[in-house]
């Protein structure tokens, strides 16, 4: 282990995040992890990590970061105008990076949320299996919490000398567009049943805005009202990430990272998980449109994404 990072600012909101805590809902643990699970993956493939190593997310306004050693980074996901030294950092790219030298991040060009990994990965010590940090339970990461200044993160041993791991780079097909409007798949219900049948055609056909009372949890949409057949409440089920709660209000919420694991409001449909990293880029004030689509449609999408990340980490020699 080497200290790699001193937070010299520390942003927006800045944490440590890898896929999530998987296998612990049943006690009431949520998953946490990146809100854009494909900028991490890339990043973490780029430098020669396994894809569920942990990375710092940051979020729109990024931190000043101290380089403490030498090292292999990758920056993913949003164009957060990243440099090193005021000098323009690439983004989807694995580089060198000297002890000395400074990472900063300016003005939101694209997208809300970027990834730093580093070779070798991000240090420190697994809680359930992950390293994420849940802030509402103080739980992973460092201390449960975002960073602060003067933390100091330590990285792990790279597999692969670090003259193999630079330039590496994202064939440009498969680099992200995310704009600011976005028009997501869906999978209707379990509870379209719940919902009147003209409510259906208004949840397809009208763009929703992103509410400013928007976290990581959940984003809270505000548009046209969704009415309910007899209610809006069920019996406490569990819950998905992408999952679209309408509570009698009538206006959605889409369930994210740190999404609770159960829920009692009546559920119109679920984000598909090709979709989702587009989702956890956005911000207050985009729009997002629906599209329905079929299970055997959204699982022949997973398996197209899965088979691009078995032939980045072939071509990143990584074998798992």
């Amino acid at each position: 282990m080497a200290a790699v990072f001193r937070i010299v600012k520390p942003g927006l909101l800045t944490t440590v995040q890898d896929l999530g805590r998987t296998g612990y809902q049943q006690y009431g643990m949520v998953v946490s992890g990146a809100m854009d699970i494909y900028a991490l993956q890339v990043g973490n493939l780029l430098v020669g990590n396994e894809r569920g190593e942990a990375g710092l997310e940051i979020t729109i306004m990024g931190p000043e970061i101290e380089l403490l050693e030498d090292a292999v980074i990758a920056i993913c996901g949003a164009d957060l105008s990243a440099t090193v030294d005021n000098k323009p950092a690439p983004l989807w790219k694995s580089f060198y990076v000297q002890q000395g030298q400074t990472i900063r991040f300016g003005r939101p060009v694209s997208g809300a949320r970027a990834y730093i990994t580093v070779a070798g990965g991000i240090s420190i010590p697994t809680v359930m299996g992950s390293k994420s940090t849940y802030m509402k339970a103080q739980v992973g990461g460092v201390d449960g919490r975002e960073l602060q200044k003067g933390d100091v993160i330590e990285k792990g041993k790279p597999t692969f000398h670090n003259r193999g791991l630079v330039s590496r780079s994202l064939k440009s097909s498969l680099v992200p567009d995310y704009e600011r409007d976005q028009t997501l798949r869906v999978i209707l219900g379990p509870d379209e049943q719940a919902f009147h049948e003209s409510s259906i055609g208004t949840f397809l056909s009208e763009a929703y805005e992103i509410s400013p009372q928007s976290d990581r949890m959940g984003y809270r949409l505000q548009g046209a009202k969704l009415t309910h057949v007899s209610g809006a409440d069920i019996l406490s089920d569990a819950i998905f990430p992408g999952t679209i709660q309408v509570p009698a209000s009538g206006e959605p919420i889409i369930l994210l990272a740190d999404r609770q694991t159960t829920g009692g409001y009546t559920r119109i449909g679920t984000v598909i998980s090709v979709d989702l990293p587009y989702l956890g880029q956005m911000l207050p004030g985009n729009k997002i449109s629906f599209q329905a689509v079929s299970i055997d449609e959204a699982q022949a999408l997973n398996v197209k994404r899965e088979k691009a990340f078995r032939q980045l980490s072939l071509g990143a020699g990584i074998i798992n």
